[in-house]
């Protein structure tokens, strides 16, 4: 059905199309059901210490105010990330903010995380649990004067109704953001969330998600601080602000991350080189440029535990999860493997 609405959905506003999207999901009517695929138990894994239905994950971005997550788990995802959440209700950028670039299967978004703030997202969350397991993405208000304290102010006030927090170092729409990949400035971060943990009784996983742009000497630095700190995950990779180069639609350099095919290569480059570095010690997540069965098999025979996606649910619209499972099943059949989780790494 998606592909007899998707000329109408691509006519209008990306960012009016996804309000409807959102809209329409709130009313939760389409059974689970029809999402399910045979032989789909060959696809739990275990991820953050949960055991989860599949390894297909949504990533932040398309509900970032906690809104729809319990609809997002009937399509099938495997576990969902909503955020990014900051201390106070945000606005973002002025628009146009969200271009698609049709040519390309990619996006580019300078939205500069908008959402209800992390008052109005637990209480949201505490009045509909979720069914599934659900990841919190977090970061700081663009006016804050401490970006740390904002980080310690989500944690606390929302981590007792997340799966994991996802800390977000790595968005490019919010000045100074990437300044916390430089080794002082993201172990002060480290330690101060660990503070709160430990002060907090706080259990829940804590996971980093990094930039695509980072240099190889940054990886070690990286890897290095998450492995002190036991730091349980990392997220391979948020969009970039580079890489344009090779795009062909007129809108190619707006300013703002990039996201969808263009970093399929760059980020499964990068999650290699984080598997052969942390040598399976630290769960790794991979995004970008996720939009098939196959593509989820590359990312994880790379190295990745799990992958997300958004932008490829843009251009395939919900169908996309059922659409990936089969294949899977049909990739672990081909390659005589029992379990999905038999492949992460074989390639790296």
């Amino acid at each position: 059905m998606y592909s007899i609405f998707k000329p109408y959905i691509f006519s209008l506003d990306p960012e009016i199309a996804h309000d409807l999207a959102i809209k329409s999901l709130k009313f939760n009517v389409l059974p689970k059901s029809i999402f399910n695929v045979q032989g789909e138990e060959q696809l739990e894994t275990n991820l953050l210490n949960e055991r989860i239905p599949n390894p297909i994950g949504l990533a932040a971005g398309f509900d970032k105010s906690a809104e729809v997550y319990n609809s997002l788990f009937k399509l099938g995802y495997g576990f969902v990330e909503v955020g990014t959440i900051t201390p106070k209700r945000q606005l973002g950028n002025s628009k146009p903010r969200v271009f698609r670039l049709e040519k390309d299967r990619a996006l580019i978004n300078r939205l500069g995380f908008n959402n209800h703030g992390s008052e109005i997202v637990s209480k949201r969350i505490s009045d509909n649990l979720p069914s599934g397991f659900l990841g919190i993405n977090i970061g700081p208000n663009k006016d804050t004067k401490n970006k740390d304290e904002d980080y310690f102010i989500c944690l606390s006030r929302l981590s007792s109704f997340a799966g994991y927090i996802t800390i977000n170092i790595s968005s490019p729409n919010t000045e100074g953001l990437r300044n916390f990949h430089e080794k002082k400035a993201l172990e002060k971060l480290l330690l101060g969330l660990n503070k709160i943990k430990k002060d907090k009784n706080i259990v829940k996983p804590l996971v980093v998600k990094i930039s695509p742009d980072i240099k190889d000497n940054e990886i070690s630095i990286i890897i290095e601080l998450i492995l002190k700190h036991k730091i349980e995950g990392i997220i391979v990779s948020n969009t970039t602000d580079s890489h344009r180069e090779k795009l062909s639609d007129i809108q190619k350099n707006e300013k703002g991350g990039l996201s969808g095919q263009p970093l399929k290569d760059l980020s499964t480059k990068l999650i290699k080189k984080f598997y052969r570095e942390t040598k399976g010690k630290i769960q790794i997540i991979g995004v970008g440029g996720v939009d098939s069965g196959y593509a989820a098999f590359e990312k994880i025979c790379a190295g990745a535990d799990a992958v997300q996606l958004y932008t490829g649910m843009v251009y395939k619209g919900p169908g996309i999860v059922k659409e990936m499972k089969k294949e899977l099943i049909a990739i672990l059949k081909k390659e005589k493997l029992k379990n999905i989780s038999e492949a992460v790494g074989i390639n790296a």
